[in-house]
């Protein structure tokens, strides 16, 4: 059986270790400089972003982390997901897909005009499961960052 619940701030460290599973499979692991405790003030004590867990059976299979936005032409927030993960074993059952239909709820309740994530261009097993949902790529955007050292350079 999956649920789906809002996680709370005891779920901490679960996210964490989900965030970790993620960063290796995206082969991005050297890039998560997080710890458990800055989650949770960020999350759950600052509410920068929200988190959903899906799990089966009592056991935490996925997460959905998401923030909102705003969309300046639509003059409503938007839904930002920043991160969808289901563990490997769980893949294939529909979970991924359970986890977003709950955030297009959220979306809906909140009367967001938009929601949006990144996917990376090699991810093509993402991306083929966003376009059978009917999402379109935003080609013709590119994502510009500023890390936390380009942030310091630029504000002196």
């Amino acid at each position: 059986m999956f649920t789906i619940r809002k996680a709370t701030p005891e779920d901490t460290p679960v996210i964490f270790d989900l965030i970790k599973k993620l960063a290796v499979y995206e082969k991005m692991e050297d890039e998560v400089v997080t710890s458990v405790e800055e989650l949770q003030e960020n999350i759950f004590v600052k509410k920068f972003a929200y988190v959903i867990i899906g799990e089966e059976n009592g056991v935490p299979a996925g997460f959905a982390l998401y923030f909102y936005n705003f969309s300046t032409f639509v003059g409503k927030p938007g839904l930002y997901l920043e991160d969808l993960y289901v563990e490997p074993e769980h893949r294939g059952k529909g979970y991924g897909k359970t986890l977003l239909i709950e955030l297009t709820k959220i979306a809906k309740a909140e009367n967001c005009g938009r929601m949006e994530w990144s996917v990376l261009n090699w991810n093509q097993p993402a991306i083929d499961f966003y376009e059978s949902l009917h999402a379109k790529p935003m080609n013709e955007w590119t994502v510009y960052r500023l890390d936390k050292k380009g942030i310091t350079d630029l504000a002196g």
